[in-house]
């Protein structure tokens, strides 16, 4: 995929306004709707940065459109409990997004960003992983899952 997640995540985003529009909206109290979809929108930035920053500190690249070019396996931190903490964090963000919107329409979004990312992204970089990182990536892979 030659798409960067979070603009995949943003296509997603708009796609589920979009299907709001024709949808009718759950009767939820907006304070509920914005609380909600607020806490999930800082979940899913808390998981997405601190992905991030781990991949700092091991000075390592993050980028998803070349995962060929990892200089070292990062399976610490985060890693621990989920393989893709920013693709978990984007996924935090569209189930708020689906909260505040209240139109069941809006709800498949977050699961097709899911199918998205897993057909294309994260099956090729795990590819690209496998191939740098060997068994070192085999072991992790078995002992971490990919979303939670």
């Amino acid at each position: 995929m030659r798409l960067p997640p979070p603009l995949l995540m943003v296509l997603v985003g708009l796609l589920m306004a979009l299907l709001a529009t024709f949808s009718p909206s759950l009767a939820w109290p907006l304070t509920l709707r914005v609380a909600l979809g607020v806490l999930l929108a800082l979940l899913g930035l808390a998981l997405a940065l601190a992905g991030l920053l781990h991949f700092r500190r091991a000075r390592t690249t993050f980028d998803p459109l070349h995962p060929e070019r990892a200089s070292r396996l990062v399976s610490w931190g985060i890693y621990r409990f989920t393989r893709n903490p920013m693709y978990l964090g984007m996924l935090c963000l569209l189930f708020g997004w689906a909260l505040y919107l209240a139109a069941p329409l809006a709800w498949p979004g977050p699961l097709v960003f899911v199918w998205l990312m897993n057909r294309w992204q994260i099956a090729a970089e795990e590819r690209a992983l496998q191939q740098l990182f060997g068994e070192d990536f085999l072991r992790y892979q078995a002992r971490v899952r990919r979303w939670l």
